[in-house]
């Protein structure tokens, strides 16, 4: 009996190893070899093409550390982070709960919702750009409909330039996470509900105290995706201010590609 038991774990760890091995391979090439000779590479003095690499050591780690720039480019990359979280997520759920309290009555303005992610980020760059352009924008005419004749630069103003950005940054994002919120309150077990109304609760209270709970692991992945792609960001950032005015935008990965 104990050979028996025996053979079939031996069985299931084999079977479970074959399995595992492909998405393992692509681990360990794609991700965790790249990330391993990125470390290697900088530890030399390399120019990307010459054959010959000069070791340095860690002097390429010690000019980060007290470069201005790139901290600057850091301390960006975390506002993003913060304020995309605290945007999308709050916004994407409140638009996911304002679809299913309306039930099917409003299902095509999902896909109307959805239309930001279509576009590439590079074109939605374009976009804003002339959007925010203080000669002819949107924003220029709109106040030009007030009398206000002055222009509205708002990319290059650094006082403004990282928010504006954060604000297209949100536009494109919050219908992923939306669609993300209306797939999970949707598959609510609909006893839920029901229990919550025979209980006296408001569809409000309902939302708040058992859907949103339920749906935590739902919240917690919107959150981890949100964070991941906060530190991704280049082609909108690139294509609207190329990190300017004055790095007021530069991130991360704009910093390094100039560099």
């Amino acid at each position: 009996m104990n050979n028996r038991i025996k053979g079939k774990n031996k069985e299931v760890v084999l079977t479970s190893v074959l399995f595992l091995m492909p998405a393992a391979f692509f681990l360990i090439v794609f991700i965790f070899y790249p990330i391993v000779n990125s470390f290697i590479l900088s530890l030399h003095n390399w120019n990307g093409i010459d054959p010959i690499k000069t070791f340095i050591g860690f002097d390429n780690w010690k000019t980060l550390m007290v470069d201005a720039r790139f901290w600057k480019s850091f301390s960006n990359n975390i506002v993003i982070l913060v304020l995309s979280i605290s945007i999308q997520i709050p916004v994407a759920m409140l638009l996911a709960v304002m679809m299913d309290y309306v039930g099917r009555r409003m299902s095509f303005m999902r896909s109307v919702y959805f239309l930001p992610m279509l576009m590439s980020s590079v074109a939605i760059g374009f976009l804003f750009r002339y959007v925010y352009d203080p000669q002819f924008g949107l924003i220029t005419g709109f106040f030009k409909l007030f009398g206000h004749d002055k222009l509205i630069d708002i990319l290059g103003n650094p006082s403004y330039s990282m928010f504006a950005v954060i604000a297209v940054i949100c536009w494109q994002f919050i219908p992923f996470y939306f669609v993300l919120f209306v797939a999970a309150i949707s598959s609510l077990p609909t006893e839920l509900f029901e229990a919550s109304k025979i209980d006296g609760s408001s569809y409000k209270q309902y939302i708040w105290n058992i859907a949103i709970p339920v749906m935590s692991g739902s919240i917690k992945s919107a959150i981890i995706l949100s964070m991941v792609g906060s530190l991704k960001y280049f082609d909108l950032i690139y294509v609207m201010t190329e990190g300017g005015p004055n790095g007021s935008t530069e991130l991360m990965a704009t910093y390094m590609y100039k560099n």
